[in-house]
């Protein structure tokens, strides 16, 4: 990106901290959000980063960014699609045989496409994953390594959602089945070819994809849940092969604003795959949160309240909550993160900052 530093920002400081503010009023640890336009850049806080230490949150803390990965992973994918490595239209089957079987699930009628547009039907593991529903369960397996294959085998215990390409639901068991395909494709891990193919070239220096630390180095924020009830504990320090090619990539609000605008604007992939990733369909299971959201190849299209439209992939874990949009030409992105099991009120209110500031006139 090619944003002058010195130049004024798009929004106020005031308005911008006000938004912050109000998200981290509803019950939340921290919050920062970042918001870059070709008038400049703009950062706002609030909150702690560690509650032990009491320091504040800083632009440029690191954190888990969840489900946000997903774009990552479907860059990679539609990049082995314009290499001819891999084709849409191929089946899990044909990548992973006799995976994705049993309880009615059948891999030979499911497309690499389905999976990238949570069409397929394959149920969500989480949905059977007690590790992460309370405190004591989080406590005793947040350091456990699961492999792909025992994650997909959760699932696999469960019915399918629907026939493959009949309907939308969202299911993280997708993207755990692409990240293999990813690796049965190329000889490595979707980790290894995200840095390559993404993070390096791009200068990501604060965004890593961990295969199993669990730790977030460097400067950053810590995540703090109970689960629901109980206590509060920090939840930081976790092993990321739990949320794998769903959701285990940590990074920060600048590195997640240059990766979002280089996507949009075409500098890593091809136009043929760029339209494919943003041809949409309805996703009526983002509704409640998102009306009007439609899902792509790993990206979502979002309403805007001032008309037209902005891509992003938000992001959840544990303590953790990401939350992004870009103008559909690239030229704004906003950034925002809250760490803390917020509540409903927090959602909208991150969603909101989201909307408001792509909708500033000067940033259009």
């Amino acid at each position: 990106m090619t944003i002058p530093a010195s130049a004024s920002t798009s929004s106020t400081p005031n308005a911008l901290q006000q938004q912050v503010n109000a998200v981290q009023q509803t019950g939340t640890v921290g919050v920062a959000a970042q918001v870059t336009s070709p008038r400049g850049q703009l950062f706002a806080e609030a909150g702690q980063a560690d509650i032990a230490t009491m320091s504040s949150v800083q632009s440029g803390d690191a954190f888990r960014i969840g489900s946000s990965t997903k774009t990552f992973v479907a860059t990679v994918m539609l990049q082995l699609v314009a290499e001819h490595r891999v084709s849409l239209d191929d089946t899990v089957e044909h990548w992973l045989p006799g995976l994705v079987t049993g309880a009615g699930n059948d891999g030979s009628k499911i497309t690499v496409r389905d999976l990238l547009q949570q069409n397929s039907g394959v149920p969500e593991y989480l949905s059977d994953f007690p590790e992460i529903t309370s405190t004591a369960n989080f406590q005793a397996d947040r350091f456990t390594t699961y492999t792909a294959a025992q994650l997909v085998a959760i699932a696999m215990r469960q019915a399918p959602d629907f026939a493959p390409g009949t309907a939308w639901e969202y299911s993280n068991t997708n993207y755990i089945l692409a990240g293999m395909i990813i690796k049965k494709a190329t000889g490595h891990t979707w980790q290894h070819e995200v840095t390559q193919r993404i993070i390096n070239p791009l200068h990501l220096s604060h965004t890593i994809a961990p295969i199993t630390s669990s730790a977030i180095p460097g400067r950053h924020l810590h995540g703090y849940s109970n689960f629901g009830s109980g206590p509060v504990i920090d939840v930081t320090a976790l092993n990321p092969s739990a949320a794998d090619a769903a959701g285990a990539m940590i990074s920060t609000t600048d590195d997640l604003t240059r990766f979002f605008h280089e996507l949009v604007t075409g500098k890593l992939l091809a136009p043929a795959q760029l339209t494919a990733m943003e041809t949409t369909v309805p996703a009526p299971g983002l509704a409640d949160v998102l009306p009007g959201a439609r899902y792509g190849l790993g990206l979502m299209q979002i309403p805007l309240t001032c008309g037209g439209s902005y891509y992003a992939h938000g992001g959840d874990l544990p303590g953790y909550h990401t939350r992004e949009g870009v103008t559909t030409d690239g030229r704004t992105t906003a950034v925002a993160v809250q760490t803390g099991d917020g509540t409903a009120t927090t959602e909208h209110a991150m969603d909101n900052l989201i909307d408001r500031e792509l909708c500033t006139p000067a940033t259009r």
